[in-house]
């Protein structure tokens, strides 16, 4: 087959499933990407061995993630089992050792100054929003004017990931931010558009979550998921339930929710070093 009838024929497929916009374009990418590097290498069939030999020099060379490895996989095994109907190689049969990252999470005095130092009411409301109900960026870029229930308090996320609704939190001074933002801006659509309508992009917010880090002299790694992490972790710091904050995250399982309570203050607040218990000189 034909890399141009391959890729059509996977997004037929694909969208029939109902896969989302976004996971229909990382499968094809992924398709795509395989299919150079066998021009590339001059390869003209297909085999087990050429399969490993393409995912050992994503990882090796390409350094890729695990996730992004995963998707790759799953990419290939679509194109086998569901595409071409044939056996899925045993090369794509891959069981990961599990990486433990723990993530970066601000203090509340971190993210006090990192929200102070944003003077556009614009970005304020942006990165007030992603901290106050832990949004993914995806899902605030995609969230509309109509989502925001200002009189029960809650930020409606539509079709976020694994194309599930669920609900957060609308905090009392997020509120009163947004509908001064709302009046002053008044987008049509979405509550975040850029300049033009339509969509603010990813790599805006990106672009101010980076310049709030340097202004309020954050010297952690911070990014805007990380506001996602200091929102999951500072629930769970202040006594609210874990099965709450794994609704309001919208994690399908608990145990990825049970990642903030590794982290937690309140944790380490328990433990006193062994160094706190010797009578030493103090320079």
């Amino acid at each position: 087959m034909l890399k141009a009838d391959l890729l059509k024929t996977a997004k037929q497929k694909l969208v029939i499933r109902n896969y989302s916009p976004r996971t229909i374009a990382s499968y094809l990418s992924a398709i795509n990407h395989f299919s150079e590097w066998l021009i590339t290498k001059k390869v003209t069939k297909v085999t087990d061995e050429k399969v490993e030999k393409y995912l050992h020099y994503l990882k090796q060379t390409k350094k890729r993630s695990i996730s992004s490895m995963k998707q790759t996989i799953a990419s290939l095994k679509f194109i086998y089992s569901d595409v071409l109907k044939k056996d899925i190689p045993s090369s794509l049969i891959i069981q990961f050792r599990k990486e433990e990252k723990i993530p970066v999470v601000l203090s509340e005095e971190e993210v006090t100054r990192l929200l102070n130092s944003v003077n556009n009411l614009k970005h304020s409301a942006i990165l007030m929003t992603i901290y106050s109900s832990g949004i993914r960026l995806n899902e605030l870029l995609s969230l509309q004017v109509k989502d925001i229930d200002f009189d029960r308090n809650i930020i409606i996320v539509k079709m976020g990931k694994g194309k599930k609704d669920r609900q957060s939190v609308l905090s009392q001074s997020l509120k009163s931010v947004l509908i001064n933002y709302l009046g002053k801006y008044q987008p049509s659509k979405y509550a975040f558009e850029g300049q033009s309508g339509g969509r603010y992009s990813a790599s805006s917010v990106q672009s101010i979550m980076k310049k709030a880090v340097k202004n309020a002299g954050v010297k952690k790694h911070a990014t805007v998921h990380t506001l996602r992490h200091s929102f999951a972790t500072h629930l769970l710091e202040n006594g609210t339930d874990i099965r709450f904050i794994q609704e309001l995250l919208g994690h399908k399982r608990l145990e990825t929710t049970q990642i903030y309570t590794h982290i937690s203050k309140v944790s380490f607040d328990r433990i006193k070093s062994p160094l706190d218990r010797l009578d030493i000189n103090l320079h």
